[in-house]
């Protein structure tokens, strides 16, 4: 399966469109048939309006087609002012003779409420439109005084952008205060006062969120006004490769329909709770861009983890191990060494990658600072609890044989590089 890409996002208004897709990422290997591609999300082509046929030279022949549009074009004056008069035709034997009709009888009342109708009457107008000059995606206000969340590549590298609260009235500026691309969340300030009788939305656990739980989706898809989409849960645990090409895990899949402009929306639970932030879709590939049914968000722990130091105008401090893993060629329990960034702290400890034992295969991963790892994801797992600075104890097995390697954890570079 080709690599993920950021979920680029969104119709925009006048003025503000431009063909731009965003940048290309790596693709790793196809796993069969059709290719599945998780791809920055264009944004829509702009509205262009019919544009009417110039009339052709004085006694020249007109098309055939001309008689075929007119004859539409009466047909339809005709029909719409039978309605708009509301009459109809009878014959009395003395002549035709106009009556007022009686409109058709409506069937009183409405539907019962449903638990996405809930879901959106309560989350609905705590979710906005975030535009910028290249393009406009989705974001939703959290805790805190006039905070608002969306994702990195929504924003960009934008200092500030507009908030549109309402479709009519005139977008708030907001402030670009933090954007951590190895997560792609991003934090806006905006001025409370413009937030007033909007509800920030609660952030669930990770841990709460199931397969087949219902997953509600609010966003600006193709730029239309906000937009419910609905579906479940398909899957937890998974990863998605991050703007800068570092891994982002614990990601949510979902069924809900997810399209250009959904970007840095929530994703709901049926309580109305925050449970990951949409960042990506898969396509079926060959420049598909179109929503096949599966998305992913950004989970909400994440969220809760980020957003306080991004709100602040700090930026995310993260440990760097140096190492890239796979499940075990032999198929046994661990997380094998694919790969080790030169120079970086696994490295200089000496933990050894394909490249080392003749390409026969790297160090198996199987323990750090006495937890057990099972799989290549325990291993970001373990790392993502530690800080920069931390020395660790990495327990791998080589040549069957099992050794024990200290290693000092680095800084996160800012790229994961080639």
């Amino acid at each position: 399966m080709p690599a993920p890409h950021p979920l680029w996002s969104g119709d925009r208004d006048p003025g503000l469109r431009d063909p731009e897709h965003g940048p290309p990422t790596e693709r790793l290997p196809a796993v069969g048939p059709p290719e599945a591609v998780t791809r920055t999300m264009p944004t829509a082509p702009a509205f262009r309006p019919p544009v009417e046929e110039a009339e052709p030279p004085s006694g020249a022949e007109r098309p055939r087609r001309r008689g075929l549009l007119t004859g539409l074009v009466v047909g339809a004056l005709l029909a719409s002012g039978s309605f708009a008069l509301g009459a109809s035709v009878t014959d009395d034997g003395a002549g035709d003779k106009i009556e007022a009709a009686e409109p058709l009888k409506a069937s009183k009342g409405g539907s019962d409420a449903t638990r996405v109708g809930a879901v959106y009457a309560s989350a609905g107008n705590s979710v906005l439109q975030v535009r910028r000059a290249g393009g406009s995606g989705t974001g939703f206000i959290v805790e805190g005084p006039g905070i608002v969340v969306t994702n990195a590549h929504v924003v960009g590298n934008a200092k500030t952008v507009q908030l549109l609260l309402e479709r009519g009235k005139k977008p708030v500026k907001a402030t670009v205060t933090g954007t951590d691309e190895s997560s792609d969340l991003a934090v806006l300030k905006v001025d409370p006062d413009a937030l007033k009788g909007r509800r920030a939305l609660p952030l669930a656990e990770t841990d709460d969120v199931d397969v087949g739980d219902l997953a509600v989706a609010i966003g600006f898809p193709l730029g239309l006004d906000r937009t419910v989409t609905s579906g479940i849960i398909s899957g937890i645990g998974r990863s998605i490769r991050a703007p800068n090409g570092f891994s982002i895990d614990k990601v949510i899949q979902t069924d809900a329909p997810i399209n250009p402009g959904n970007s840095g929306g929530p994703l709901l639970d049926e309580r109305g709770r925050v449970i990951g932030v949409n960042s990506q879709i898969a396509t079926a590939g060959s420049g598909s861009q179109g929503n096949v049914g599966i998305g992913f968000a950004v989970p909400s722990d994440t969220v809760r983890d980020v957003v306080p130091t991004l709100s602040t105008g700090k930026s995310i401090r993260r440990p760097f191990l140096g190492v890239s893993t796979a499940p075990p060629a032999d198929g046994s329990a661990g997380a094998e060494i694919a790969k080790v960034t030169p120079g970086g702290p696994a490295s200089g400890a000496g933990l050894r990658g394909p490249a080392f034992v003749g390409g026969s295969g790297g160090d198996v991963i199987v323990a750090i600072d006495g937890k057990r790892v099972g799989a290549p994801e325990d291993v970001s797992t373990v790392i993502a609890g530690k800080a920069p600075g931390d020395r660790i104890e990495v327990e791998v097995r080589r040549s069957g044989d099992l050794q024990k390697v200290g290693v000092r954890l680095g800084k996160r570079p800012e790229s994961a590089g080639p």
